[in-house]
């Protein structure tokens, strides 16, 4: 497998044993509408369908067996490198990624090229498994949650676990604001979806994410508009003899690691084939000031805030509003 880790399920078994639980998604033909619909676009790699980790970590012997007749499927030498490697007693240690920190002097752009460095030493992950379950429709608070175990697991991930990742790691960094990106492609009659998170700062768009290409990923922060970045990645896929079909952007995310909202994924969805590219621009614009108009909004809160909010006694606010009523009507 180019550019992968092959040890990297041997790694991961390494890492959590053998356990319970998953449940697959054993050959997914999902129409393309009704896969949009449920918010499950990434569960095709390319045409070929790959398997979702629903039940945790670590996970059982059955799971590890299915992704290495995956190897053996898509690897050149086929079933004789799983044997070499399963065989083997003297396997390297896999490294473990270490979760960049910052000192208050480090800037914005630094922090976010060192976040990209953490994402792809991770690895982009080629076992034909995706090891965290993704459900888009969840709260925030919860794909937080994920992206801890992320962290603490360091297994190979995929474009959308990318997103996620990145959201949390940039949450301490209010100055940079974060949206989900993607991308619809068409190759040799195959359709291929893509994921990345833009992100915006100091009047600059870049983004982050992971990608078997490496321009397909990271972008610095020095696209003076979002068309400016989507041009840039369109370009890189015609690199690939990719046509660029759709593209969906969503709204800015909340920097409240406890928010209840969930991430609003595809705000705008532009049909390239539809659109001239001037129309094409102009709708990207105005996604942008839809994006602006975000930020002064006040976002759903928490659920510690609202606890907070919530202590006293409930009977004397609900007699508040009466006392003021008969004030009134004495006046």
């Amino acid at each position: 497998m180019p550019g992968a880790r092959v040890t990297g399920a041997e790694g991961a078994q390494r890492k959590s044993g053998v356990s319970e639980g998953l449940v697959g998604y054993a050959g997914v033909t999902q129409r393309e509408e009704e896969a949009d619909d449920e918010g499950e676009d990434d569960l095709r790699d390319g045409d070929v369908p790959f398997f979702v980790n629903r039940g945790g970590l670590p996970v059982d012997e059955a799971t590890w067996e299915r992704m290495w007749r995956h190897v053996s499927r898509i690897h050149p030498e086929g079933d004789v490198i799983g044997r070499k490697i399963r065989g083997a007693t003297d396997l390297p240690k896999i490294p473990t990624p270490s979760v960049p920190t910052f000192q208050p002097s480090t800037t914005l752009p630094d922090r976010l090229e060192a976040i990209q460095r953490y994402i792809r030493d991770l690895q982009y992950n080629h076992t034909g498994t995706q090891f965290f379950e993704i459900k888009k429709s969840r709260p925030l608070t919860a794909l937080m949650d994920i992206a801890k175990e992320m962290v603490r697991e360091a297994l190979p991930i995929k474009c959308l676990e990318a997103v996620i990742l990145g959201i949390y790691l940039t949450n301490s960094m209010p100055g940079v604001e974060r949206f989900p990106l993607s991308f619809k492609t068409q190759f040799s009659g195959n359709c291929f979806r893509h994921i990345v998170l833009g992100v915006h700062c100091g009047g600059r768009f870049g983004a982050l994410g992971i990608s078997r290409r490496g321009n397909l990923m990271y972008k610095p922060l020095v696209f003076r508009t979002l068309s400016d970045l989507v041009q840039e990645f369109e370009g890189a896929y015609r690199g690939y003899w990719h046509s660029l079909k759709k593209v969906k952007i969503g709204q800015y995310v909340s920097h409240d690691p406890h928010s209840v909202e969930q991430i609003e994924w595809k705000h705008s969805i532009l049909d390239v084939d539809r659109l001239t590219h001037e129309e094409f621009r102009k709708e990207l614009e105005r996604h942008t000031r839809d994006m602006r108009l975000k930020i002064g909004k006040a976002a759903p809160p928490s659920p510690t805030k609202e606890r907070k909010r919530d202590v006293g006694s409930p009977q004397r606010s609900q007699s508040s509003p009466h006392r003021r009523n008969s004030r009134g009507e004495r006046r």
